[in-house]
């Protein structure tokens, strides 16, 4: 039962990082922060154009992605970089404002030209205080289909530098989002493109050639004269990068699901590693989840009451898993975890932070499954001596270790055992006690005067 029980936990947690990973879009880690590489629909590369850097950004921003933006910047210019493009695909932002603040006027003084892609696919987002990034980046497009805005109130920024989407769509864009059509209709994008957007980065790329970004003329294509004598279109070189191993871990646990799924399985696991003789891998991992849990629900707006609902959810489960049959507190930290669950996160500014209806099923039918079926079976299973459900328990006499009324503690056979009192008869601190019968893991006891019946004869009589 426990390698059942650790199974299903753990199933719970792949589950809810593959969700994470659909419903934020997160990148593939590479082994570095900067990986070279030419993207494969690009036409052929020329080694005399300067290069493009190209950073995916996915998922919340936080302080993780601010700062991998920033080093971004630094490698472009301290690189000889004529560019640098962010690929953005995002719901909002985590940061505090001071840090945004912060980032909107690093972009803004860039000492490289500033270009940011909202893709690559038509569901793509850039929502929030994140997207004032566009209203001070040097060249903007977004791929058809995809959508920005709530922007808020724009940031104060300096140098004389301000977020600006143009006079048709400042105000558009701080309560409500737009479209790509809607956004080139009003002018809030810079970068002149055909009704079709921006497609893929290869046309983000080729769309640059020629731009003036800041008194400097990009040259991201250049013509030459292919073998058969033909005009041979060749771009400058591409160079991605994407966020490392260690900080792409923490940015995923910063997400709410897996946030969500960490914290229960962290909390799932530590109380059955309690309930379990010494400390385990259970009780390993359970606190390497928990951690993850914790750091996540820090870095997003979570519910302070939400989480003690969580918290208070596994406690009362607990209180039955002692007796080893689910009763009255299994339901009750049933309801916890699933209001606690519903409740956790806040919503952002035209996105809802709730996690989705495959992550709650997975977390709290996988918590349901495991305090109803796994914990009670695991239980039973490691009090399954031979002492337990054999009529020579019944009748022998112990002493109460402390008052019985109505539960307490006994010592039976140099053995202490969780045991209430048969028809509510209260025992004293040091009594004399008779079994009388067992419930699971309890036993069931009288005081030794004043029983209706000698349990020993009973024992005598079965025996052969």
């Amino acid at each position: 039962m426990r390698r059942l029980a650790i199974v299903l936990l753990m199933a719970a947690a792949l589950a809810g990082i593959g969700s994470a990973r659909s419903g934020t879009a997160q990148a593939s880690v590479p082994p570095t922060d900067t990986t070279p590489a030419v993207d494969a629909a690009l036409p052929a590369t020329d080694a005399t154009l300067a290069p493009v850097d190209v950073l995916q950004v996915t998922g919340l921003f936080n302080g993780i992605v601010i700062d991998a933006i920033d080093r971004a910047i630094e490698r472009a210019a301290e690189g000889g970089s004529q560019a640098l493009i962010l690929q953005v695909n995002s719901s909002g932002s985590i940061a505090s404002p001071a840090e945004m603040q912060a980032l909107i006027q690093r972009v803004a003084d860039a000492p490289v030209p500033i270009g940011i892609w909202v893709g690559p696919s038509r569901s793509a987002r850039l929502y929030g205080t994140p997207a004032q990034l566009m209203g001070v980046a040097d060249v903007t497009a977004m791929v058809s289909g995809s959508r920005m805005g709530y922007t808020g109130r724009f940031v104060e920024l300096d140098n004389g530098r301000s977020v600006d989407f143009g006079a048709a769509a400042n105000d558009r864009v701080v309560n409500d989002s737009l479209s790509f059509q809607e956004a080139r209709t009003l002018g809030a994008l810079r970068l002149d493109t055909p009704d079709v957007g921006v497609p893929t980065i290869r046309s983000m790329v080729l769309a640059m050639d020629g731009v003036v970004a800041d008194g400097k003329t990009l040259d991201t294509v250049s013509e030459g004269v292919n073998d058969e004598g033909g005009a041979e279109l060749s771009s400058t070189l591409v160079k991605f990068s994407k966020l490392g191993l260690v900080n792409q871990l923490m940015h995923t646990m910063a997400s709410p699901p897996v946030a969500y799924l960490m914290l229960l399985i962290g909390l799932a696991l530590l109380v059955f590693e309690f309930f379990t003789a010494g400390v385990g891998v259970a009780g390993v991992v359970g606190a390497v989840c928990a951690f993850f849990g914790c750091f996540g629900l820090a870095e997003l707006p979570a519910r302070g009451w939400a989480v003690a609902l969580l918290v208070l959810g596994m406690v009362a489960f607990a209180i039955d898993v002692q007796v080893g049959i689910p009763r009255f507190w299994t339901g009750v930290g049933i309801v916890f975890t699933i209001l606690g669950s519903w409740f956790l996160f806040e919503d952002l500014p035209g996105a809802s932070l709730r996690v989705g209806w495959i992550t709650l099923l997975v977390g709290i039918g996988g918590v349901m499954l495991t305090f109803i079926v796994g914990m009670p079976s695991m239980v039973r299973t490691r009090f399954a001596t031979p002492t337990i459900g054999r009529e020579w328990m019944i009748g022998e006499l112990g002493t109460a270790v402390g008052a019985v009324d109505p539960e307490g503690l006994v010592t039976v056979a140099n053995a202490r055992w969780r045991a209430r009192t048969n028809r509510a008869t209260p025992v004293a601190a040091g009594e004399v006690v008779r079994v009388v019968a067992i419930d699971g893991v309890t036993l069931e006891v009288e005081p030794e005067a004043g029983g209706a019946r000698d349990y020993r004869e009973q024992r005598a009589t079965s025996e052969p």
